[in-house]
């Protein structure tokens, strides 16, 4: 098959896409013929080294999107036809954390494309506790955009933030993944939303989110423009997955009792942090990580029905991964970026790239 690789760490000249052996399917595996795979920022530290996969040549690639061409001989779920989209997080099922019913905190818990082989590829062999089904009338690159960022963004804001009706929610980042799928997440669920980023047009986006303030953080402090809509109050709930950049000021941008929760932090993950404020404020600041399988339905029903919309800021052949990367890197467009195996791959057929597909 053909896939997207590398073989060792390192800039984008590193991936290579080219022959590599057919995955083997397990008893427990689904063998997927891969339409399309969705791109994240963590594709880029991955392939920096940062965490570091344990074999080469690495696939990367956690999401993605595909039919179900073969099964093993236990499963149960899936059959041969079928339309699936990849789950990407594993966990060991046996810990006291999976027991207790919150997978996400598995003491192994591993991300496919991340700790485990990817799914930038023609084939995938994957089980079918890593599937999910979509319907048919959502595109395999729409499948492919929605379930790590979504997954993750719902988890944030839902179920450890406790977003409500009404509260006041900062997005930093609003034109990423997750921070887009945050902001739709946070305006369904009655919230008033700041969202910040670079550029008016990516702004512009964001408020197709449902954005009700609109931050350009390269013109604009975003801890006086919330404290100035705020009459000095500032946010209940902060989400930050930027890292050293932003978190001081995020900090500051809390109300009394507010919460911060944060998935990441592709800025730097050591900053300074002033205590004082912390307690004083008395701040909830919690950390999140993907998502139960539970939670992965529940807010993938709500993109298969289209109450949210994953955007593609691009739509490539794999082969042209390494662009994809630089577009993930440089933070170009808005939404996510898609690549489909070039054997597969239609120039022209994807519609509008700047917004939802």
């Amino acid at each position: 098959m053909k896939a997207v690789y590398y073989e060792e760490h390192g800039d984008t000249d590193v991936i290579q896409y080219d022959e590599l052996p057919d995955p083997e399917v397990g008893r427990d595996e689904c063998l997927v013929e891969m339409k399309a795979g969705g791109l994240n920022h963590l594709d880029v530290w991955t392939r920096r080294g940062m965490p570091s996969p344990g074999e080469f040549p690495h696939i990367p690639g956690s999401d993605g999107a595909g039919v179900v061409t073969e099964v093993g001989e236990d499963v149960t779920r899936f059959e041969a036809g079928d339309r699936v989209a990849v789950a990407p997080a594993t966990s060991c099922g046996t810990c006291e954390f999976c027991r207790d019913g919150d997978r996400s905190l598995c003491e192994n818990f591993m991300l496919i494309g991340e700790h485990t082989t990817g799914v930038h590829s023609e084939y995938s062999a994957l089980a079918e506790d890593n599937l999910v089904p979509i319907p048919d009338d959502v595109s395999f690159v729409r499948a492919a955009a929605a379930p790590l960022v979504f997954q993750t963004a719902w988890r944030m804001l839902t179920t450890r933030a406790e977003v409500k009706q009404g509260e006041k929610v900062l997005v930093h980042g609003a034109s990423g993944g997750v921070g887009h799928a945050a902001v739709q997440i946070a305006a369904n669920a009655g919230a008033e939303v700041w969202a910040t980023a670079s550029s008016e047009a990516k702004l512009e986006l964001a408020a197709e989110c449902g954005a009700d303030h609109l931050i350009n953080y390269d013109e604009e402090d975003f801890v006086s423009a919330i404290k100035g809509d705020t009459d000095g109050r500032g946010a209940d709930v902060v989400v930050d997955h930027i890292g050293a950049a932003t978190w001081q000021d995020s900090i500051k941008a809390c109300t009394q009792g507010a919460r911060l929760v944060t998935c990441g932090a592709t800025t730097g993950p050591k900053p300074e942090t002033n205590i004082t404020q912390i307690f004083w404020k008395q701040l909830d600041i919690m950390g999140s990580t993907m998502g139960t399988p539970g939670e992965m339905d529940d807010v993938l029903s709500l993109v298969w029905d289209g109450t949210f919309t994953p955007y593609v800021r691009e739509v490539l052949p794999m082969s042209e991964t390494a662009r994809a990367h630089e577009m993930l890197q440089d933070r170009e467009g808005f939404g996510s970026v898609v690549v489909v195996p070039d054997d597969e791959y239609e120039e022209g057929s994807y519609g509008d790239v700047t917004g939802s597909i």
